[in-house]
């Protein structure tokens, strides 16, 4: 097995938990307690990161073009995800995702810095952004 940081980081990571520390120091859950997702890393330098809330609700009809207002933004509110590429400096334990899509516009063109450290067979990424301080636990697709 890899011991660096990039043979660590490739293949398909699960979401177990994302919280953020309010500035209060209150812990809120974007998605909730029980959110799932997946998080890919490619040997080639790519990233993508998919997150929801778990147990949304399907839409009231099967072409999304055609919901109403309110209904999209209630999707749009359960969901975030991004891909990109990935950079890492292992001096300092980053991973950099360098977005280039994204269902929040205001990430493309940015450069999210994520702290990385493994626990056993989990990725623990942690983050200062205008959100809060993002914790989010992965564990390895088996």
């Amino acid at each position: 097995m890899e011991t660096n940081g990039k043979g660590k980081l490739l293949g398909n990571w699960r979401l177990i938990q994302w919280q953020i520390e309010e500035a209060n120091g209150s812990i809120s859950y974007p998605l909730g307690e029980d959110a799932v997702g997946q998080l890919t890393y490619t040997p080639d330098g790519r990233v993508s990161a998919q997150l929801m809330r778990s147990g949304q609700a399907s839409l009231s009809t099967k072409d999304w073009r055609n919901t109403g207002v309110n209904e999209r933004a209630e999707a749009w509110s359960g969901y975030f995800g991004y891909f990109g590429t990935y950079s890492i400096d292992e001096a300092v334990a980053t991973v950099n995702h360098n977005i280039e899509g994204s269902w929040f516009p205001n990430l493309v063109g940015t450069t999210e810095v994520r702290h990385y450290q493994f626990n056993g067979e989990q990725l623990v990424l942690d983050a200062e952004t205008a959100w809060g301080k993002v914790h989010i636990v992965w564990e390895r697709f088996h």
